[in-house]
């Protein structure tokens, strides 16, 4: 396995506080985790029975790095680190990983506050492949930017691993953040979301799908965005335009789940563009945020990467060459400082026109990033 793109940064924080790695289920936080430690015997994972009772004990390896993986389904998990962290932290170096998201896991008030780094681990993307060929691009967007399937260099073993790891994630991660009385119908969810990507997102035209209270249905997306199935983007307001307040628009960690090709390549975007934005907050500590651009006219850009709550970046995505969205126009007239690009899948056009609007394959606009 080939060295992961958070691997010296998770070395770097651990000389100085607890480090915390989240990400998706098999998206490599293991495999990274080891080769960060020494010693095998470091790792405690508290799936592991004879792990969790070390673990419940106290009786912790004679190593200087310990690894606690999937802690956060002990109750008490907090408390444990507090106390662990407060008494070891002089002489011992402690990393903590998850499949669930760890920050929002943490309750406000936390006792933790202070004592670890989160970094936040992504699947695999064209920077950190170093892809550079259009073929190697489709081989991403076909198999996915998770190590298994991608390594497998087979569709249909990518296919197999897919159906597996949403089974995997809604019948069994599920319940790692709350007792869910219908799984079959979270499966349900789970089924049709994907036919959902790249457009608002309707709450209550799901509550009448699958037949549940409005309530449930939005409990059940939190839950999906806490084990990193999906993630949400909020629309971009500003007072120089009529911008939808409350619609989000959801994407998937797997985009193979999505099969319209269009929809696929908006949600490998996504992800990629979520990637950087979470290593430029987890790393420098910038006050970046990944959001859509919708108004009430019905103009809609997919994405705008704004710093410090200012747009920054907007990118429309385009399946392939194309004449330039004038809803691009509409904004950069708005927002002249900003950087516009429309990006395409399959188009091999790269030129910027007299608004300064960049049209570039996603192949070369992907490598800019990490």
């Amino acid at each position: 396995m080939k060295k992961r793109y958070l691997q010296e940064q998770a070395k770097k924080d651990l000389e100085q506080k607890m480090v915390f790695i989240s990400g998706p289920r098999q998206v490599g936080k293991t495999t990274l985790a080891m080769s960060l430690l020494q010693n095998e015997d470091s790792y405690l994972n508290w799936d592991i029975p004879v792990h969790r009772e070390a673990i419940l004990k106290r009786e912790l390896p004679l190593t200087d790095l310990w690894c606690f993986d999937e802690i956060h389904k002990y109750k008490s998990w907090r408390d444990y680190l507090k106390g662990v962290y407060d008494e070891f932290h002089k002489t011992h170096q402690i990393l903590v990983t998850g499949s669930a998201r760890l920050d929002l896991l943490r309750k406000s008030g936390d006792s933790l506050q202070g004592r670890y780094h989160h970094l936040r681990l992504h699947p695999l993307s064209v920077k950190e492949l170093g892809i550079i060929d259009q073929d190697e691009f489709r081989k991403l967007m076909t198999l996915g930017g998770f190590p298994e399937p991608y390594f497998s260099n087979s569709e249909t073993e990518a296919k197999r691993w897919s159906t597996n790891y949403r089974s995997l994630l809604v019948n069994q991660e599920s319940s790692s953040i709350e007792t869910i009385s219908d799984l079959s119908k979270l499966e349900l969810l789970s089924l049709r979301l994907p036919e959902l990507v790249g457009s608002p997102l309707s709450l209550n035209g799901l509550r009448e799908d699958l037949q549940i209270a409005h309530k449930t249905v939005s409990r059940w997306m939190d839950i999906l965005e806490n084990i990193y199935m999906i993630f949400r983007l909020s629309p971009f307001g500003s007072p120089l335009i009529r911008a939808v307040k409350k619609e989000q628009k959801h994407y998937h960690f797997d985009w193979t789940l999505v099969q319209d090709m269009p929809a696929r390549f908006e949600n490998l975007i996504a992800s990629h563009l979520l990637k950087w934005v979470h290593y430029q907050r987890d790393v420098f500590g910038e006050e970046l945020e990944l959001r859509y651009f919708r108004d009430t006219d019905g103009r809609e850009v997919d994405f705008c990467l704004t710093n410090h709550r200012k747009p920054e970046i907007f990118v429309e995505c385009k399946w392939g060459d194309g004449s330039t969205s004038k809803h691009l126009h509409y904004l950069q007239k708005k927002f002249p400082d900003a950087r516009y690009y429309q990006v395409s899948a399959t188009g091999t056009k790269r030129f910027v026109n007299k608004n300064n609007i960049i049209h570039i394959p996603a192949l070369v606009f992907l490598q800019d990033f990490v």
